[in-house]
């Protein structure tokens, strides 16, 4: 079971006590966008076998939004930060690195 902790309000619990909401920083295309780009951002998801950044949501505490990093296979959680960034924190991906030397995920490593 992953144990998360909220960012936002500082909780720490069970998976159970999140909702995941799937892939973090995904490019989002808007109206005049080309189909391509589009059907990219609808249906083309990294489904790595280790190192993912996804969205959580804390829906039985304060209800936000925020991304951690974790393992697939392993279930680690690396990290947790908030989902107005951009990219993940440096500390995150340099906690990423000391225990994965070598990871790579979209654009970041």
């Amino acid at each position: 079971m992953l144990i998360l902790t909220c960012p936002n309000c500082g909780v720490t619990g069970e998976e159970t006590e999140f909702h995941a909401g799937g892939e973090a920083h995904l490019k989002r295309f808007g109206p005049g966008s080309s189909d391509d780009d589009f059907e990219t951002y609808l249906f083309m998801r990294e489904n790595p076998k280790g190192v993912h950044f996804e969205r959580w949501r804390h829906v039985y505490g304060c209800g936000k939004w925020f991304h951690a990093a974790r393992c697939t296979t392993t279930l680690e959680v690396f990290g947790t930060y908030s989902a107005q960034v951009t990219e993940p924190p440096k500390e995150i991906r340099d906690a990423i690195s000391e225990k994965r030397p070598g990871w790579t995920w979209r654009d970041f490593a």
